[in-house]
C-alpha cells in the first residue's frame, strides 16, 4: 500500500504541475488577446471585436481558477480530510463555468443594445489581420489546451480548450462579418455579438451541469467498470464479480468495492491471497484502489443446491425490474439460503423485496432466506 501511496503523491504531484503550466501559457495568450482585440474594437467602434475580448478576459480569469484549484487540489490528505482534497477542482470547474455563463450574459445584453441603437464600424486593414491571428492563435490554444486537459484527466482543463475552440469560430464569425460590411456595407456585428454570446451561455450551462454531474455522483462509466471486471475475473479462483462501486474523491483519486464469487471449498488464508491479489493487478492496471472486496460462497458440491439456484433464477427473472441475480448459497443441511437481486429503478424496493419473499418462501417454505436488493449502479 505504501508503494501505492507514492504511486499516487507522483502522479498527483506531475498532474498539478501540467494544469499549472497549461493554464500560465492560456493567461498570457489571453492576456495579450484581450490588449489587440480591445485595441481594434475601441478603434473600429466594433461591438463584436469588444466582446470578443471580454470573452478572452473571461477565459485568462477562468485560467487563474484552474490554477488556484489544482494547488488546492492537490494538498496532501489529513486528519481532517483522509482522502485528499481532490474535489475542490470540481468547485474550480464550476466557478470558471459561471464565470463563462456572466460573460455570455452580459454580451447578450450589449448585443442586443447595439440591436436597438446601432452604430457603424470602421474596420481597417490591420484589424482585420489581427482578428485573423487571434482566430489561428486560438485555435492552436484550444486544441493544446484541450489534449493536455485530456492527459491528465483535468475537467477544467478540457473545459477550457473546448471553449478555446469555440472562440476561434465565433472570432471567425466577426471576422466574416467584418468582411460582408467592407464588401457590402451591411452591418451585421450586433447580430454576430448575439450569436456569440448564445454560444458562451451554451458552453457555460453544459460546463455548469457536468460539473454538477460530477459532484453530485453520476452512474459508473460502463467501460470503465467492464474493464474492472475483467481484471479481477482473469484470477483463476473468481467465479464471477458483482456490485462494482466506484468512488470519486477528485480527478485521478478513484477508490472502489466490489463482490466476487469463490468457491465454498476455499479457506481463509487463500481468500486472503486472492483478494489482496486482485487489489494490486486492479491499481496496477487502472489507477483505482480497492477499499473493499466482498465474497461470496459458492456451492461446489450439492446438487440439491445447484437445482435450487436454477429454480429460483428463473423465478427472479420473470419480473422486467430483476435485473440479476447473483451470491447466490443455499445450505441444504441447515435449511438457509441468502442472495442478492440487481433491481431497475422503475420498482419499489420495498414491494420488490416483500414479492420476492413471498413467491421465493412458497417454493421452499422450509428455508430461512436473506435476500438482499441492490442498486442498479452500472451497466
Amino acid at each position: 500500500m505504501e508503494t501505492e501511496n507514492k504511486d499516487i503523491a507522483s502522479l498527483a504531484a506531475n498532474r498539478e504541475k501540467t494544469i499549472v503550466k497549461v493554464s500560465i501559457a492560456g493567461i498570457i495568450t489571453n492576456a495579450v488577446l484581450v490588449a489587440f482585440k480591445a485595441f481594434v474594437g475601441f478603434m473600429s467602434n466594433s461591438i463584436a471585436v469588444i466582446l470578443d475580448a471580454v470573452n478572452n478576459l473571461s477565459d485568462a480569469a477562468s485560467s487563474v481558477v484552474t490554477i488556484i484549484g489544482a494547488k488546492l487540489g492537490a494538498k496532501q490528505p489529513d486528519k481532517k480530510h483522509p482522502l485528499g482534497y481532490g474535489r475542490i477542482e470540481y468547485i474550480s470547474s464550476m466557478i470558471v463555468a459561471a464565470l463563462v455563463l456572466y460573460a455570455g450574459i452580459t454580451s447578450l445584453v450589449e448585443s442586443v443594445k447595439k440591436i436597438i441603437s446601432p452604430e457603424l464600424a470602421d474596420y481597417s486593414a490591420v484589424s482585420l489581420i489581427i482578428i485573423g491571428v487571434a482566430v489561428a492563435v486560438k485555435l492552436v490554444l484550444g486544441l493544446f489546451v484541450r489534449r493536455k486537459g485530456a492527459e491528465v484527466n483535468s475537467g477544467a482543463l478540457v473545459a477550457s480548450g473546448s471553449d478555446a475552440m469555440f472562440d476561434a469560430v465565433l472570432s471567425a464569425s466577426v471576422l466574416a462579418s467584418a468582411v460582408v460590411y467592407l464588401i457590402w456595407n451591411v452591418s451585421l456585428e450586433a447580430y454576430v455579438g448575439v450569436i456569440i454570446a448564445c454560444f458562451i451561455i451554451k458552453a457555460g450551462v453544459e460546463m455548469m451541469i457536468e460539473t454538477l454531474n460530477d459532484i453530485i455522483g453520476k452512474r459508473e462509466d460502463s467501460e470503465a467498470v467492464r474493464e474492472l471486471k475483467d481484471i479481477v475475473s482473469n484470477e483463476e479462483s473468481v467465479i464471477g464479480v458483482y456490485d462494482v462501486t466506484l468512488f470519486n474523491y477528485g480527478p485521478n483519486r478513484n477508490y472502489g468495492s466490489l463482490h466476487i464469487e469463490l468457491p465454498d471449498t476455499m479457506k481463509v488464508d487463500d481468500v486472503d491471497r486472492v483478494t489482496r491479489k486482485i487489489q494490486a493487478d486492479v491499481f496496477k492496471k487502472t489507477g483505482v484502489i480497492l477499499t473493499g472486496i466482498g465474497v461470496y460462497s459458492f456451492n461446489t458440491s450439492e446438487d440439491e443446491a445447484a437445482q435450487m439456484r436454477n429454480k429460483i433464477l428463473k423465478t427472479v427473472l420473470t419480473h422486467e425490474w430483476a435485473l440479476q441475480m447473483h451470491g447466490f448459497y443455499a445450505d441444504v443441511v441447515n435449511k438457509t439460503l441468502r442472495f442478492d437481486v440487481v433491481v431497475s429503478f422503475d420498482i419499489d424496493r420495498k414491494e420488490a423485496l416483500a414479492e420476492l419473499y413471498g413467491e421465493i418462501g412458497a417454493l421452499y417454505p422450509d428455508y430461512a432466506m436473506t435476500i438482499v436488493l441492490d442498486i442498479d449502479v452500472a451497466d
